[in-house]
């Protein structure tokens, strides 16, 4: 579950702490009342694990990364064909008066890209954190419907908590192991 280099450890919780506050807020569009401060509080909580996630990057620079020249190209294009992806659904979606399933696309894009990504930099945890994101997206339209919730709800809370725990325990090795 560990990756090689403690600094990616670091860098990993940087973005998964970030992204993971997004998707908390997406979550926010049309949620139950009592889920608002849970989401608030886990936006929050994925800001200040980004920022820790920083901090240590940061302190643990000189350190060993997965990324060179070539790993660097290919994460390069292979967030550049999810943000492609994810922008074209979201446009097919919006253009077809379905914008209630753009964050579920989403989800499943980034969850997708997530089991290269993992491979990548030889972080075997991100492939779970890849499974689960898929698995959220794929049941989200079967849950929101059968609890009459919104999708963005239903997709955005799980894949937050997700990211943060990934970027929770990104940090935690971090520190652990970087000092």
């Amino acid at each position: 579950m560990f990756a090689e280099h403690v600094r990616d450890f670091a860098a990993t919780a940087v973005i998964f702490g970030f992204f993971a506050s997004s998707w908390f807020g997406w979550a926010q569009e049309a949620p139950p009342g009592r889920w608002r401060g849970l989401l608030a509080a886990g936006s929050v909580t994925g800001l200040l694990t980004a920022i820790a996630g920083a901090l240590l990057t940061w302190r643990l620079w000189h350190n060993d990364t997965a990324f060179d020249e070539a790993t660097s190209r290919a994460f390069g294009v292979v967030v550049a064909i999810e943000f492609g992806a994810a922008a074209l659904g979201a446009v097919l979606l919006a253009l077809r008066g379905r914008r209630d399933l753009i964050s579920m696309w989403v989800a499943f894009v980034v969850g997708v890209h997530l089991f290269p990504v993992a491979t990548l930099i030889g972080y075997p945890m991100i492939h779970l954190v890849a499974a689960l994101i898929t698995v959220v997206s794929v049941a989200a339209i079967p849950v929101a419907r059968a609890r009459e919730l919104s999708v963005s709800a239903v997709v955005g809370a799980p894949t937050g908590l997700v990211l943060l725990a990934a970027a929770l325990f990104s940090a935690v090795s971090a520190a652990i192991l970087g000092f």
